[in-house]
């Protein structure tokens, strides 16, 4: 029987560099009185998983509105080419640096295809900087969802042509990806707990990793 190994692109495979380079893109506005930079990533954060859960449009357009929102909330002047430069930043960020390695490991045993929130002109060079080719790369825009959405998942697996019980599913989102994806009856979840969060028990059975390296042994490769 087929098994695929389905990846998140964005904090999984990608290190997706959004934190830093908006503030890059604002320098100059980043001196605001009492202005805690920290809180201010962290609402542009919340407000881009709101704008998922909201009726579809391009991810492209959820930068721009959702950093707008965090701005405005913190006092700062927004500009139309802050989300413009955060779009044509996206492409541009590479991989882990053991990604390419266990993604080659891996691709000895297993079909492996990305799941990712994003638009597929932005995927389309990230996937290109990984530098190994997928089998499927699946996007919000083909589903016409994102993630924590059913309808993401179940585009996915019609599109790949396996059931749920054929899927291993290896993510570092918590509520993007693990949350959701407990009940959807896949054979397996693997955790790339990067950044030392606290998991659940209410959402195992899971595996969980600091990175990538170790994944190929997991799953016997």
């Amino acid at each position: 029987m087929r098994e695929i190994v389905t990846f998140d692109a964005y904090g999984t495979l990608i290190d997706f560099q959004l934190g830093p380079t908006t503030l890059k893109v604002i320098s100059d506005r980043l001196d605001l009185d009492n202005l805690d930079v920290d809180e201010f990533l962290d609402d542009f954060r919340v407000m881009r998983f709101q704008a998922v859960l909201e009726a579809y449009r391009p991810y492209h357009e959820i930068l721009h509105s959702s950093l707008q929102m965090a701005m405005r909330l913190h006092g700062l002047e927004y500009r139309e080419s802050d989300g413009d430069a955060l779009v044509e930043a996206v492409p541009t960020f590479g991989p882990f640096p053991e990604v390419p390695d266990a993604l080659r490991a891996l691709k000895t045993k297993y079909e492996i295809a990305i799941i990712s929130n994003t638009d597929d002109n932005l995927i389309a060079r990230n996937v290109e900087n990984i530098g190994v080719e997928f089998d499927y790369v699946i996007t919000a825009q083909q589903a016409g969802a994102y993630k924590p959405d059913r309808q993401t998942f179940e585009h996915a697996f019609k599109t790949m042509g396996v059931k749920p019980s054929q899927v291993i599913h290896t993510a570092q989102g918590w509520e993007y990806d693990h949350i959701p994806t407990r009940d959807l009856g896949l054979k397996r979840r693997v955790w790339i707990n990067r950044y030392g969060n606290p998991g659940s028990a209410d959402y195992q059975p899971y595996d969980e990793l600091p990175d990538m390296t170790g994944l190929p042994a997991l799953l016997g490769c």
